[in-house]
């Protein structure tokens, strides 16, 4: 249950779940690349490339920042080539980038349909793509998207359309490449949280900060992930899978450690089926 000398390759990991993950991988000693946009700081955003390498470090990894657009085929590919040059190869892929905007179809301008579709679908095959090749001569090789479970139902798309479709082309992607890949030992996943999680997107483009006190942290994504990334490739690919539920199947009883705030109800995400198991004694909503 270690990824100890592991290398990852993550997307949008300079804050959130991106970088939750990455830390998590760093308690193990492994390497983490932490591939985003952020080299400056944001006005409102906590978080760069740098403080994250200087995080990951502290937990134990070694850390390589770069800057990387996952729109862009040229950033991607050199971005991949150099995590090589300075690790050796690559081990595990985590798709962690993505855009959103909650808007109906009429409000939404195809401007900002162009950026969640070319990052969200787009740069989640691009980067996996590039880095098949060297997964390919990995132990126990992961690619994993934080993507919601193909629940069509109408009632996802009717208020975000554009979103909506965004979101999903990542699950589509860890579908079909599940299958396209098997024969080579490769893991394609998905992995979303049954409620919402503290991060820049809920606070900004839904709740405001007053509504991340009903939310879980990060790290429950990343204790899901980790734990995934420590299974078998060959056995454990094309899964959908919600955090609580799987972390409950590897044997975690407490999950009051990942709440915000305690004494408030737990807000519910969007796209997670209505028959899906949760956790004994876990109350959301």
């Amino acid at each position: 249950m270690s990824l100890n000398g592991k290398t990852l390759f993550i997307t949008g990991a300079s804050r959130g779940i991106g970088l939750a993950i990455g830390l998590r991988a760093a308690r193990d000693g492994a390497n983490v690349v932490i591939a985003a946009k952020t080299a400056e700081a944001h006005k409102h955003l906590p978080g760069t490339i740098y403080s994250a390498a200087e995080e990951i470090e502290a937990a134990g990894g070694k850390a390589l920042p770069l800057v990387v657009d996952v729109r862009s085929e040229d950033s991607v590919m050199v971005a991949v080539e150099a995590a090589v040059a300075r690790f050796g190869g690559i081990d595990i892929c985590v798709n962690n980038a993505s855009a959103i905007q909650l808007t109906g179809t009429l409000a939404t301008d195809m401007k900002r349909y162009d950026l969640m579709h070319q990052v969200n679908g787009r740069g989640t095959f691009l980067v996996s793509k590039a880095c098949i090749p060297h997964l390919k001569q990995a132990t126990n090789p992961h690619v994993l998207a934080l993507s919601p479970p193909l629940d069509l139902s109408p009632h996802w798309f009717g208020s975000h359309v554009a979103y909506s479709m965004a979101k999903y082309n990542m699950s589509l992607a860890m579908l079909g490449m599940a299958e396209e890949f098997k024969g080579d030992g490769i893991a394609f996943n998905a992995l979303w949280p049954r409620t919402a999680v503290a991060t820049a997107a809920i606070e900004f483009a839904l709740t405001g900060k007053e509504g991340l006190a009903h939310c879980r942290t990060p790290e429950i994504l990343a204790d899901a992930a980790h734990a995934l990334f420590c299974l078998p490739a060959r056995e454990n690919t094309g899964r959908f899978l919600i955090d609580d539920s799987f972390l409950y199947e590897q044997g975690v009883r407490d999950f009051d450690v990942y709440r915000v705030d305690p004494t408030k109800t737990l807000m519910p995400d969007f796209f997670v089926p209505a028959d899906s198991v949760q956790p004994p004694g876990v109350k959301i909503g």
